[in-house]
This record gives C-alpha cells, structure tokens and sequence, in this order.
C-alpha cells in the first residue's frame, strides 16, 4: 500500500545533490523533535525516547559529513555536539523546554542552509546564462 510512496522516497534521496541531502537531514531532525515533543506531551515515553535518538543519530550524521578543513567547521562541530547532548538530557529529564531550544537551532540552521541552496543556483544559472 505504502510502496509508491516508499519507492518516490528513496528516488528522491538517491538523486538528491550533497546540499540537498543535508537538508532532507535538518527536515528529518526537526519532524523528530517536533514528534518527541507531541510524545512528551501524552506521556508516551517510548515514542519519545524513539524520536530523540533518530534526532540524535541525524545529528551524529551531520557531524561526520562537516568538512574539518572549512574553518565554519570547527564551530558547526560545537554547536552539533551541544544539540546532541542536549537532546540526550530533554530525553532523561523529560525536559520540553531543552526540546524546544534544539529545535529552534535546528531549524536556524535549516533555514540558513535553505538559503546557502538558493544562492548557489541562482549562480550557477546566472553563470550557464552568460555561457
């Protein structure tokens, strides 16, 4: 029932340029996040405790995928260990609030790699343009 969809999925992430992968990864970080929080909420500790390690696994990922030889890298690196620790302290103190910050990082990054995306099309269309 579910296979065109799972089959478009896969398609999807298996064309995706490196930018847009990375993005489909802040997207994941933030449906878990927002999911562990609704979890919270019902008092369903399992599901919540679920979501926050699939976020805490994206994080890990976005991690490994920095470039160590971008200087940006080194402090994208702190900020990402921050938001994985505090991701594992909202999961043993039920903490909303801790939740709800990492989100709100998450969600910065997203946007400001959203705009890094854009930029870089348009130039590479302005660019095929003048060719």
């Amino acid at each position: 029932m579910n296979k065109p969809y799972q089959s478009y999925q896969n398609n999807a992430v298996n064309t995706a340029s490196p930018g847009e992968l990375t993005l489909m990864l802040y997207n994941g970080c933030i449906k878990f996040i927002k999911q562990a929080m609704k979890d919270m909420d019902s008092k369903n500790f399992e599901a919540k405790n679920t979501n926050i390690q699939k976020a805490q696994n994206i994080i890990q990922e976005l991690m490994l995928t920095l470039d160590q030889e971008v200087d940006i890298s080194k402090q994208m690196l702190s900020l990402y260990d921050y938001m994985h620790f505090q991701l594992k302290e909202a999961n043993v103190k039920n903490d909303a609030a801790i939740l709800e910050e990492v989100l709100g990082l998450v969600v910065e990054f997203r946007d400001t790699w959203k705009q890094v995306i854009l930029k870089t099309r348009q130039q590479k269309y302005a660019q095929g343009a003048h060719i």
